[in-house]
């Protein structure tokens, strides 16, 4: 009986591992100089986010308490530029501090301010500027770049941020007031058909709200504004 002949090279795994040795040894000094360079930048990475920007974070923190505490008292100069005594507002907050979450607040701060003085532009500019990745302000900062474009008279972009804000973190607080916010706008529009199918919308999926329990009226309004 023939002997099968198995045609597959055989790996010489000894000849593999010398020349892994070898090649090794010849670019030592760039692997090494290569790996150093890593150890850096992973350290630099670490010292920066947990020594340096942490830090930042607690001197803006200390900061941002008289700041906020004047914007509560609706002091707005005060919240915005500082006070006498050397506190920092929230413009030089945003400055000095943007790396930090609270520098970042600052921003959502510094546009609500903004939009209160009726100054409109600056307003949308900080509020796109702060990062609303949480579930709490974000939809809120979303919602008032709405406000500050119904102001502007720019009804489309308006109702395009309060949709967004309605389903940035769709619950029972949130998502009705900025639906009705929407449909007010289209309202404003003369498109009642679509002011009636949010209106109807906050009715149906948000019943046990505030919004919810006065729709009837407001679709009946439409209604007759609208024709329908």
């Amino acid at each position: 009986m023939a002997k099968e002949i198995n045609d597959e090279p055989i790996v010489d795994v000894e000849e593999a591992f010398s020349r892994t040795e070898q090649y090794l040894e010849q670019n030592k000094k760039s692997l090494l100089i290569i790996l150093g360079a890593l150890v850096v930048l992973v350290g630099g990475y670490f010292a920066y986010k947990y020594w340096y920007v942490a830090g930042e974070e607690a001197q803006a923190r200390t900061e941002m308490f008289k700041a906020e505490d004047y914007f509560g008292k609706d002091s707005l100069d005060l919240a915005m530029n500082g006070d006498k005594s050397g506190s920092k507002g929230f413009i030089d907050i945003v400055e000095e501090y943007s790396i930090t979450p609270s520098g970042n607040l600052a921003e959502y701060y510094l546009g609500i301010c903004y939009l209160k003085k009726g100054q409109f532009e600056d307003a949308i500019k900080h509020l796109e500027e702060f990062d609303g990745n949480d579930q709490i302000v974000g939809p809120l900062a979303t919602a008032a770049i709405g406000d500050a474009n119904m102001e502007l008279g720019k009804v489309d972009e308006a109702i395009t941020y309060y949709l967004k804000a309605a389903e940035q973190n769709n619950n029972n607080f949130d998502t009705p007031i900025c639906l009705k916010k929407a449909a007010l706008a289209y309202e404003d529009k003369q498109n009642y058909a679509d002011a009636i199918k949010l209106y109807e919308r906050i009715k149906n999926e948000f019943a046990e709200t505030i919004e919810g329990k006065e729709m009837d009226k407001y679709i009946s309004r439409a209604k007759v504004l609208g024709n329908l």
